[in-house]
């Protein structure tokens, strides 16, 4: 009998040994690899329906060049600048996921660029008109911004001017995670940033499957630094920000669902809150994509969703991008969707004065 028990219990013995085994270091990598190349393994370009280009701001003026990556990848990359004006400095302008590139952020390039400033704005790794069918992961960003700042940096027509970073999102997280990295630059504008890559993928994660999304995060950090290297994986925005001296303006709304304040903002003002270096900005009702739009704008923008909506149910169409952009083809004011808050437009230029006008 006691033979028989044993026989019995062995093979359960051994099959649990081999999930316990299998389970952390087969399953759960494999799994986290497969989630994280799903999430970040497209490419993002910009809608016909709301696409901006140079010649829809009078004076603005264009040069496209590339960064060379290597001998099969390089970035697009823009210069804009007026005619007739000597630039305070130039502003490296990294943008958010999803936008489909640089584009988006036109209206507000217009604005720094009609405040005396250069400003030089790429699209990031497969986005926009950089090839690529991946956006690789969050550090990427890093890696993308700091091409750009090399290239600025060594380049002719930006010797000697002062440099300064803007970044939204995606890009507000590099733009944090680079400052460390180089010292030189004077000023950074930080809005709906994050502190690290596995803060935001934990958040979303935890979105679909709960508090088990934790589990991951061992294995998402040991694959960033495995596709990254240790030494962008391993970068995150307040360690960075404390190595070095550029003014920090950190931008940010209470009610973004995106990247909430306790990723970014909160965890900011804790750290630097008392740093003359460092200013501000909290809105209550602002969301993630419309920090930068008068109120008037938001509350189109709001309204035109409500009717799209609207038209899409009474219609029993299907939300895709056909379908959007046919009804904002037929509806859409760009004047007043892309329609900027003057109030911190102004603050952001008067901040960029103060620190590459010393």
């Amino acid at each position: 009998m006691k033979n028989n028990t044993k026989r019995i219990l062995k093979p359960i013995l051994i099959s649990v040994i081999c999930i316990v085994i299998c389970v952390p270091l087969v399953l759960m990598p494999t799994a986290t690899v497969i989630i994280y190349e799903a999430i970040f393994g497209v490419r993002y370009d910009p809608s016909d329906w709301n696409s901006l280009s140079a010649e829809d701001f009078e004076g603005l003026v264009l040069q496209k060049t590339e960064i060379e990556v290597n001998d099969e990848k390089s970035l697009a990359a823009f210069k804009y600048s007026r005619n007739g004006i000597t630039p305070k400095g130039v502003v490296i302008v990294a943008h958010g996921l999803g936008g489909g590139g640089h584009t988006p952020y036109l209206p507000l390039i217009d604005a720094f660029v009609r405040g005396g400033y250069y400003v030089f704005a790429y699209d990031a790794t497969a986005n926009g008109e950089t090839d690529g069918s991946s956006v690789e992961g969050f550090p990427q960003g890093i890696i993308d911004l700091e091409l750009a700042i090399q290239y600025v940096m060594e380049a002719p027509e930006y010797e000697e001017l002062p440099i300064a970073l803007f970044g939204h999102s995606w890009g507000a997280y590099s733009t944090a995670s680079v400052l460390g990295l180089y010292p030189d630059i004077e000023a950074a504008i930080v809005v709906a940033g994050f502190n690290e890559s596995e803060d935001l993928i934990l958040y979303q994660g935890e979105k679909y499957v709960g508090s088990t999304a934790s589990l991951t995060t061992p294995y998402v950090y040991f694959y960033e630094q495995l596709k990254f290297t240790k030494k962008y994986a391993d970068l995150s925005a307040i360690e960075s920000m404390y190595g070095t001296d550029a003014g920090v303006m950190i931008v940010h709304s209470t009610d973004d669902s995106t990247v909430p304040t306790e990723y970014g903002y909160d965890k900011f003002y804790s750290e630097f809150s008392n740093d003359k270096r460092f200013s501000f900005v909290l809105y209550e009702d602002r969301g993630h994509s419309n920090l930068f739009y008068s109120d008037s704008a938001r509350e189109y923008r709001k309204t035109l969703e409500e009717n799209y909506e609207e038209y899409v149910e009474s219609n029993g169409l299907k939300y895709n991008e056909a379908t959007k952009t046919e009804f904002m083809s037929a509806n859409l004011n760009k004047s007043l969707y892309f329609e900027l808050d003057k109030a911190l437009i102004s603050q952001m230029l008067s901040f960029y004065d103060g620190y590459c006008n010393k």
